[in-house]
Order: structure tokens, then sequence, then C-alpha cells
């Protein structure tokens, strides 16, 4: 999986590499709450910067920093122009930048976290919950998925892009959004498929 939203663990020794799992995970709800209830482009802005500041701290690298945020462009751009045409430019301004501080604080994650570690963290806290019937396995297991499934969608919508560049349909949504769709419904049933042979969601 070579694009990814969410980056891969590379191995350090920085502070961010040594605290545990559920004390970065715990920090980043509780930031990712500030980023939402703090208004305004300036604070926004704040964000972004510190956030590239981890990011720098955690060794991620340009490459890996400019791979998580082309994942989230088109993203950006389409509520940039809603929200400027609905609201206005400021808000527009905000929550685009809003949208990157998070996303590169996210991505600082799990470069800086094995996967297995989140989903062990994830386990344990869920682990009194069993009481009301909740299955911490199964939660951490849907937490995985999602977490490949980020990358998997975006590689395969550069794919489906290229075909219809090759093809010469750049311009037409259709040649584009169709085939995506198709792909991603198709590598989401052939998932659930094998998880139901191993008898994981029996």
């Amino acid at each position: 999986m070579s694009a990814s939203l969410l980056g891969i663990y590379r191995p350090g020794h920085t502070v961010l590499h040594r605290l545990p799992a559920g004390a970065k995970l715990l920090t980043l709800m509780a930031v990712a709450i500030v980023v939402v209830v703090v208004r305004g482009p300036v604070s926004a802005a704040a964000f972004v910067a510190a956030a590239l500041t981890l990011a720098g701290w955690s060794g991620m690298g340009v490459r890996a920093t400019l791979r998580a945020l082309r994942g989230i462009l088109v993203v950006a751009v389409l509520m940039a122009a809603y929200l400027t045409w609905q609201q206005t430019w400021q808000r527009a301004v905000e929550s685009v930048l809003d949208l990157v501080a998070l996303v590169l604080m996210a991505t600082v994650l799990t470069v800086t976290t094995p996967i297995d570690q989140m989903l062990d963290t994830i386990t344990r806290a869920l682990g009194p919950l069993r009481r009301v019937g909740v299955n911490p396995e199964m939660v951490a297991l849907a937490f995985s998925l999602m977490i490949r499934a980020v990358p998997t969608t975006i590689e395969i919508a550069g794919e489906t892009r290229d075909a219809a560049v090759a093809r010469g349909l750049q311009r037409d949504p259709r040649a584009r959004l169709t085939p995506l769709v198709v792909r991603v419904v198709a590598h989401a049933r052939s998932t659930g498929e094998a998880l139901h042979a191993r008898g994981i969601t029996d």
C-alpha cells in the first residue's frame, strides 16, 4: 500500500516514539476536540504549524507529509469551495486548516506507533465493556480494517485516474467515479468474504 493517508510506522527514538500508545491516542482525541471547538483562521493556522512541528519531530519526512496532504487534497478543495459559497471565506480557511492539522496529527500517531500497539490498547480499554455485550477484539479488528481501507481506497483512486487519463477520458467524471465505486465495493466484498471464510464474522 504505497499511498497512505495515515502513514506507516517508522521506528525511531524520539519522545513521541517512546510514549505509550494509550497516552498518544488520548492526547489526539483531546487535541481534536480543541481544534474543532476553537474557532478562527488564525488559531487554525497555529494548529497546522504545531502539527507540522510534530511531523518534523517524529522524523516523518517531507515526502510522507506531502503524501498525507495529497490524500485529502480533493476533499479540502471541495470543502473550501462549498463553505466559501454557503458561508464565508474565513470559515472555509478555518475548516480546511483544521482538517490539515488533524490529518497531520493522526499521521504522526501512526508513524510513531506500531499498529499492533494501538489495537492492543483499544482492546484493553474496551475490556470492561464486555459486561454490556461489547466485543473488544471485534472493535479492534474494525479499527484495523478502517486504517487499512483508507490507503487502499486512495491507491484505487489513483489507479482509476491513471486509467481514465490513458483513455483520454480525464475530463469525464463517470470514467473515474464509476470504476472507483465498483472496485472499492468489490474490495470490501472480498474482505468480508475472507473474514467469513475464517469464521470471524459468525
